[in-house]
């Protein structure tokens, strides 16, 4: 059979066909893959790694989810740039916006001599003018620099109370530096006195509520210290301790209590670092005397600025006495003066009247009363012991026993008011002078009251400074701290109300006559509580209608707002709110039940009481303890 003559030219036709379609499919293929490469790669280079890349043909499909709409049109113009803008295909998504966050709200309150300046931004709820207002107040005749800031956001939570904390902190504080934020508020500031710090830590710790966290770091200048005085004492019961210490720097500080730990003396002192000190080498002879005092085996060395007075106890052999004074003496610098005594045993027989040696006792009673019996010299100086001891104490406290003597010592009328002076810091205790010797002994609400014992009766008695400090710290009697918490405050006034209520004419909001002896003390109660937030709340019983209770009620707490207030007790921190016979403590059904509902309550508005609580226990351990290094630092 013989084939057409044209079907080579059909087979060859179709096999080139086939092969320019072969050649064209791998092209394309070839072109697809590159120009994915190419728009894969220009993505990645451009941050746009969230972008993935389809081709089809001659399409370039982009797909993913963009974070903006911008980043989304950034991401065509980069493929667009690698192809023809028409070829690309947007399939892209784009993330849901999300809520603008609010700025963070934050003021800086500086406080200085030259004024008050406030910095940062404030919720614009927030009322500016009355931040402003309350800052001139607090600046005085003082320029108030107003560069506050505001945005439409709302108010962050705790925002109001840390804001209100910082406000009552710079009043509180006339060199200062206060960052407030909503969960934070950071103090520094400046006192001038180490009472001063104790007095404005306090009244900050009143003032802090409860949910908040603070940073308060108060310091204070050191002190003064006239004379730069030391006192350390080895008793065979007691131990040994420090009356009084004194540095000039925190590495003297630390020379001296090593010196101190190594003669036996346990736990932690309080050494003040202070100015005054009069020779550098001061805490090489400190530590010289503290070790010449351990190796006689007790007593009390003194140092009085440059003098120095060393008492052995009475039972030191006469030997060892004499070789610690004279290795002591070689070891002291040149500039110290030692004093040395080997005493004879001391009886004190306290009532100024005995065969002994001659006394002067003064005692205070817990009542403040004060007496003053034993010996004066002459008729002269016995008004003059009185009228010195009035001077102190009050003309109606003192009450005078004294008897003459001719022949006492030179230098006695310098003894007697010495411990006229020293009694001074005692809440209550006695004080006698003998020749040779001084007693003092009592309680004290003083942190520092030994140490000013000391001082004094080195200064005044000179080289006879032969005495003896028993005194004990109570935090009772502290004037500082002993200040009502006001969770105190509340308990207290309600405890008056308690035991005797206010009452009222039937039906009526006034107060009647009798009351006013309960107003009067609560009046007086609320004096030591006036930064208190309290609640005067009126209650009812369930007689009559709901409405006129509640209205009643309020009329009364009103009433009894006006009447503190007319016993100038400042009522600031006073609000007065009638619950009418919504908050019932007894039976309704009873006439005993209605007579305890009818009542006036106070109420504690803010929780401060646990932070002030903490506050003052914290300050008083620290009080009787070591100088933190942060405290010291704040010192240098």
């Amino acid at each position: 059979m013989r084939f057409p003559n044209f079907l080579p030219y059909v087979a060859a036709l179709a096999l080139a066909a086939g092969a320019a379609l072969g050649a064209a499919f791998f092209s394309v293929r070839t072109i697809e893959s590159s120009t994915l490469k190419a728009v894969d790669f220009a993505l990645e280079e451009n941050g746009h790694s969230w972008a993935g890349v389809d081709v089809d043909g001659l399409q370039v499909r982009l797909f993913g989810t963009a974070p903006s709409e911008a980043t989304r049109f950034r991401a065509l113009s980069v493929a667009g740039g690698i192809v023809d803008a028409a070829r690309v295909i947007d399939n892209m998504a784009v993330e849901d916006p999300k809520a603008i966050q609010p700025p963070t709200f934050s003021v800086e309150m500086l406080r200085n001599d030259d004024g008050i300046s406030l910095i940062g931004l404030l919720p614009a709820s927030v009322d500016r003018a009355a931040i402003i207002e309350r800052a001139k107040k607090a600046a005085g005749d003082l320029p108030v620099t107003d560069l506050l800031e505001s945005a439409d956001y709302p108010v962050p939570e705790g925002w109001n109370d840390a804001l209100e904390f910082g406000i009552s902190a710079l009043i509180t504080l006339p060199r200062s530096k206060i960052s407030v934020a909503s969960d934070r508020v950071e103090v520094t500031a400046i006192s001038d006195s180490a009472a001063q710090k104790r007095q404005l830590e306090t009244a900050l710790a009143r003032k802090r509520p409860r949910d908040l966290t603070t940073s308060i770091a108060i310091s204070a200048p050191r002190p003064v210290i006239t004379p730069f005085t030391l006192r350390f004492l080895i008793d065979p019961v007691d131990g040994a301790r420090f009356d009084a210490c004194s540095a000039g720097s925190n590495e003297g500080r630390a020379r001296i209590l090593a010196a101190a730990s190594a003669a036996g003396m346990q736990g932690k002192a309080d050494c003040t670092v202070g100015l005054g000190m009069p020779s550098k080498k001061w805490p090489d002879a400190v530590a010289e005397g503290i070790k010449a005092l351990a190796d006689i085996g007790g007593g009390s060395i003194t140092f009085s600025d440059a003098d120095v007075t060393l008492i052995a106890l009475d039972t030191t052999e006469q030997s060892t006495f004499d070789r610690v004074v004279g290795e002591l003496e070689t070891a002291l610098p040149d500039v110290f003066s030692l004093h040395s005594v080997l005493p004879e045993p001391v009886a004190i027989d306290g009532t100024g009247q005995g065969d002994g040696p001659p006394e002067f006792v003064i005692t205070r009673s817990p009542e403040g009363q004060i007496q003053l019996r034993g010996r004066v010299v002459d008729e002269r100086a016995r008004v003059a012991t009185e009228s010195f001891a009035r001077s102190r104490f009050g003309s109606t406290a003192v009450y005078g026993a004294m008897r003459l003597d001719e022949d006492l010592p030179t230098g006695w009328a310098v003894r007697v008011l010495a411990a006229i002076e020293v009694l001074s810091f005692l809440n209550n205790g006695s004080v006698v002078a003998q020749p040779d010797f001084v007693s003092v002994r009592g309680t004290t609400g003083e942190v520092d009251a030994k140490a000013e014992i000391a001082r004094i009766l080195s200064e005044k008695l000179g080289e006879a400074e032969n005495f003896e400090i028993n005194v004990t710290y109570e935090r009772k009697l502290d004037p500082l701290l002993n200040i009502p918490t006001p969770k105190e405050c509340v308990a207290d006034i309600n405890g008056i109300l308690s035991a005797t209520k206010i009452n009222f004419a039937p039906g009526k909001a006034e107060i009647n006559a009798e009351a006013s002896d309960i107003l009067d003390r609560v009046a007086a109660q609320m004096k030591e509580c006036e930064d208190t937030q309290m609640e005067i709340g009126g209650h009812t019983d369930s007689q009559g209608r709901t409405e006129m209770n509640a209205q009643l009620s309020q009329a009364r707490a009103d009433a009894v707002l006006n009447a503190l207030l007319a016993r100038r007790v400042l009522t600031k921190g006073l609000t007065a709110r009638g619950y009418g016979e919504s908050q019932p403590i007894a039976d309704n059904e009873s006439e005993e039940g209605r007579e305890l509902n009818r009542r006036i309550e106070f109420k504690l508005i803010s929780s401060e009481e646990d932070e002030a609580d903490a506050a003052l226990h914290d300050h008083d351990s620290e009080a009787q303890a070591d100088q933190t290094s942060e405290t010291e630092t704040a010192n240098e």
